[in-house]
């Protein structure tokens, strides 16, 4: 049974017709495009937040070897 040119299958769930969507999408180079954009997109995101992360947990190893090392040239010995 189609439903305006839509298996009834595909009508019933959504999910099941992103990979057709997505074949639609790649079949020109601005959908390719649009594709890469959004992937370069998600992984810049997901990089800030692993970033903002990072910076702070080199900022503090930082200050753990300076004292330290400061410690260890102050008392002589570590």
């Amino acid at each position: 049974m189609y439903l305006s040119g839509i298996p009834s299958v595909l009508a019933a769930s959504p999910l099941a017709a992103t990979p057709l969507v997505l074949q639609g999408l790649l079949a020109t180079p601005l959908g390719k495009l649009l594709v890469a954009l959004v992937a370069i997109t998600v992984i810049v995101l997901v990089g800030r937040v692993v970033l903002s992360v990072a910076w702070k947990l080199l900022v503090v190893a930082t200050l753990v070897v300076a004292g330290l090392w400061l410690v260890s040239t102050v008392l002589g010995g570590f």
